[in-house]
């Protein structure tokens, strides 16, 4: 049994109780497109015509209506449909169809719609031919090595080749010694037609010879027969394969020789031309239909055979190279190319199942039956899964990868900030708007204590800041060497930047060749982004952070920002950003407390981290330990959700852009196609406007890329804001619950999981996704939910409802006292009741609570809990 299977990329059920063969499917651009992409042709015995445009919007889609190109109901059942050039004084394709007595050809035609409802396709008949024998099959090609059309060969049940050149009939053969039909090919290398007998022997017979042997339509007895009336019918070559064969294929690729393929009932033969054997591969199965196409390796041919057991087999030559499950046996298999999809396998079973797939590693659920059914002991199986599980844990936690031998870096680089912003600024090409945009200097030291080879130095800072140069490359360094260089940092873009850091990154290689990369990070001053400003009393948005040491003078903690005449007595501290927006941080006189506040939520987070290190700093000089900043206020959930609705608007507007330019695009093009047959054309013909509707699409298409790009750039604003946001409320649930550092990095890399934001990949559906396994797996409340699986696929949502009840779900669990944790036990660990309290917020319906309004968004502090506990 195979491991995996056909991958479903569009299929369909035919009709109902239809029936169908080996010469009932065809695939080629019978409609002459000239896109070069194929249709499927499938005749049935029930007398049904279908043809199919397969475009599934992804794979595994159900078949759309518009699929269908068309369907018609003949009057006699359809042996076989070919595609070719079957009709004089064109090269087009056309569709040759084979009833019992019957051949028709068709032409397929498409007239562009006007509506939704797409094209419509039409059938025409060019001519018919009606037979004299029941038919078998039939074959063509360029018979005689005649060029730009098709002749059409068919072989008869009793034995009899009639060939017909196009609408007209040009002769009958009788084969010599036949009893019972087989499939028929011709080589168009050999000019000759290759047939297998019912002697189980492969013949060959040049066109040459059947056109000049005796005619069968005036052929006489026996004796007249032996005067002769013409030559008679030689067989040009002979092999004997001693079995039947159910199909005959004849190829010819650049990359590989001209082959003749048969496929016996337990034998698969390669020949060649001249009916020598080139390889041949025994079946240890019994194969129901197979076709070649080209191989990636010169010299070879691979060939697709399917079997009975529902298997797809590929092979190149006689080597077995993948072997893939199907739905069902096929009677018919081809390769296709469907929408820049080459490769397609196309197979129909003799039931209508039409499956377009390809290959793929799905593994199959099929699991084999045990052995014996010794018991198991479970106690000692836990024993040593917990075993395991300990040595995974304390292997997770060594942090030595490296030798000791490399602990000590052969390149080092450190950078250090200056203290004082530029005097002179070099700002280039700044957007935003403030008179004067300061910058600082970085003087980045790079040392070697061996050889470094090629090494270059990187320097990034995320945007909205931007850097003066951000690469440089050095000359190899000796050992015991260092190089220096300086560049300055300056915000670039007109938004707030969400992280005040940089990196400096060394890449080199060793003197055996091996590359290395050291790095460093430094942190930009406040003021680089802000400047002191008169505080404000009046704020949309504030921040309690609660201490447990006296509150110390802003001129201590702020010496920049302050003006030292203030003395002891400056309680109030205002922050202006370059991009227009204030901030203010007051001291309480009577409590341990800070309190920040601003119009807007994101210009709260550089304000709060700046006070929260400075307050580190500043007790860690005084060798004080125990010093902790906490927060028992409400999270502003609703104020971020707003955020996170305003950026993913903006998304919303980059993909309704971008479906809009390629419509206009599209017009475009057809406007300017028609217009160069128009100047092309040698009877000069009125415009009738092309050239006005050329120039107002141009404008549309301007205007459109001109609104996508402002778009872009708002979107790339709200990005930043979002950051901002997405850190302050790590910060906030952090000092809340007293997190760790290691679970105030499951926070971070939970919200802030990309660097920057495409349409491909964007932060909401990011969250989302890491929101819902953190709720699945260490904050889960059953078993229940840790069995529920998520989706391996991600793509932009339909909205934010779900994303948003999912965070509000998180900072729950946590309330409830969730712990943060990525180990295997963390979701059976016991709950514990966290001091301070908060109100919770109902998880699904089935708690019976009474929702407070207002309570879905933000957690309210004790003295409110406390306040509603009281009210009778």
């Amino acid at each position: 049994m195979s491991l995996f299977k056909a991958r479903d990329w569009w299929s369909t059920i035919l009709g109902e109780k239809e029936e169908f063969d080996q010469g009932c499917l065809c695939v080629a651009d019978v409609d002459n497109s000239g896109s070069g992409q194929d249709k499927v042709i499938v005749g049935s015995y029930n007398g049904y015509l279908r043809i199919f445009n397969p475009h599934p919007v992804k794979p595994g889609d159900e078949v759309q209506p518009e699929d269908l190109l068309l369907e018609v109901q003949l009057r006699e059942p359809i042996l076989q449909v070919e595609v070719g050039k079957f009709v004089s004084g064109t090269e087009g394709l056309h569709l040759a169809v084979l009833h019992c007595r019957k051949l028709c050809v068709y032409s397929v035609s498409g007239t562009q719609g006007n509506v939704e409802h797409g094209n419509q396709y039409q059938i025409k008949l060019m001519y018919e031919h009606n037979l004299q024998r029941t038919a078998c099959n039939m074959t063509y090609g360029p018979f005689g090595g005649i060029k730009g059309r098709d002749l059409i060969c068919i072989q008869s049940m009793d034995g009899m080749l009639m060939l017909f050149e196009q609408e007209s009939y040009a002769f009958g053969r009788f084969l010599p010694g036949f009893l019972l039909p087989g499939p028929l090919a011709y080589s168009s290398r050999t000019d000759s037609f290759i047939t297998v007998s019912s002697c189980q022997q492969v013949e060959s017979y040049k066109y040459q010879v059947l056109a000049f042997a005796t005619d069968a339509d005036e052929r006489q007895d026996t004796e007249q027969q032996k005067l002769g009336s013409g030559k008679r019918l030689v067989v040009d070559w002979i092999l004997n394969i001693g079995e039947q064969a159910l199909d005959i294929c004849i190829v010819s690729f650049n990359l590989g020789p001209s082959s003749v393929f048969v496929l016996g009932e337990r034998n698969f033969f390669c020949l060649k031309d001249n009916g020598q054997i080139r390889f041949m591969k025994k079946l240890d199965y019994s194969p129901s239909c197979f076709i070649p196409y080209c191989s990636v390796r010169e010299g070879t041919i691979n060939t697709l055979i399917a079997n009975h057991s529902k298997m797809l087999n590929v092979y190149q030559d006689v080597t077995l190279k993948w072997a893939t499950q199907l739905p069902c046996i096929p009677v018919s298999v081809k390769v296709a190319n469907f929408q820049d999809l080459k490769g397609v396998i196309v197979t129909l079973s003799d039931d209508g199942h039409l499956q377009c797939s390809y290959l793929g590693t799905d593994p199959s659920l099929f699991q084999a039956p045990k052995v014996d059914s010794r018991e198991i002991n479970y106690e000692e199986m836990n024993a040593e899964m917990k075993e395991l599980q300990k040595i995974i844990r304390e292997a997770t936690k060594a942090q030595d990868i490296l030798p000791e031998s490399e602990k000590q870096r052969d390149v080092t680089v450190t950078a250090e900030v200056s203290p004082d912003l530029d005097e002179e600024s070099k700002v280039i090409d700044s957007e935003v708007k403030a008179e004067a945009v300061p910058s600082v200097t970085v003087k980045i030291t790079i040392q070697s204590r061996v050889t470094a080879q090629k090494p270059s130095l990187a320097v990034c800072v995320q945007a909205p800041l931007a850097v003066t140069c951000d690469q440089f490359v050095f000359d190899d360094l000796e050992p015991d060497s260092s190089e220096t260089v300086v560049l300055s940092v300056f915000l670039k873009e007109n938004c707030s930047p969400p992280e005040l850091e940089g990196t400096c990154m060394v890449s080199y290689c060793i003197a055996t060749g091996i590359p290395r990369v050291s790095q460093c990070n430094f942190s930009l001053p406040l003021k680089l982004v802000c400047f002191p400003a008169q505080p404000s009393k009046a704020a949309n948005h504030k921040l309690t952070i609660d201490t447990n040491k006296p509150p110390i003078s802003f001129v201590t903690l702020f010496p920049d920002f302050v003006d030292p005449s203030q003395g002891d007595q400056a309680n109030a501290l205002g922050f202006q950003f370059l991009t227009g927006s204030k901030a203010t941080l007051l001291a309480s006189k009577t409590s341990q407390r800070y309190r920040i506040q601003s119009d807007q939520l994101e210009d709260l987070w550089l304000v709060t981290k700046e006070l929260i290190h400075r307050l580190e700093e500043h007790f860690k000089k005084q060798s004080c330990k125990d010093f902790a900043c906490t927060f028992s206020g409400s999270i502003p959930l609703q104020e971020y959700f707003e955020l996170i609705d305003q950026h993913f608007e903006l998304r919303l507007n980059a993909e309704k852009y971008q479906e809009l330019l390629s419509e206009r695009a599209v017009q475009f093009r057809a406007i300017e196609r028609r217009l160069l047959t128009r100047f092309k054309d040698k009877t000069p013909a009125p415009l009738q406007h092309l050239d006005t509707l050329l120039e107002g699409t141009f404008r549309e298409v301007i205007a459109l890329a001109d609104a996508a790009e402002e778009n872009q750039a708002n979107m790339f604003q709200a990005f930043a804001k979002l950051k901002s946001a997405t850190h302050l409320v790590i910060m906030l649930i952090s000092l809340w619950q007293k997190l760790s550092a290691d679970q105030v990095a499951i926070l971070e890399a939970t919200f802030l999981p990309l660097a920057e934001d495409t349409q491909e990949l964007g932060w909401e559906e990011t969250v989302d996704a890491a929101v819902s396994y953190l709720l699945r797996t260490c904050l889960s409340k059953s078993s229940k939910e840790q069995a529920l699986t998520l989706s391996s696929q991600l793509s932009i949502p339909k909205d934010t409802s779900r994303l948003k009840k999912n965070i509000t779900l998180f900072c729950d669990r946590l309330a409830k006292g969730g712990r943060l944790s990525l180990s295997i036990d963390s979701a059976t660990q016991q709950a514990a009741v966290m001091p301070g309290g908060c109100a919770t917020i109902p998880e699904s319906d089935l708690e019976e609570r009474t929702v407070i309004p207002g309570s879905t968004a933000v957690f309210a502090s004790p003295r409110q809990i406390t306040k509603q506990k009281s009210k009778p």
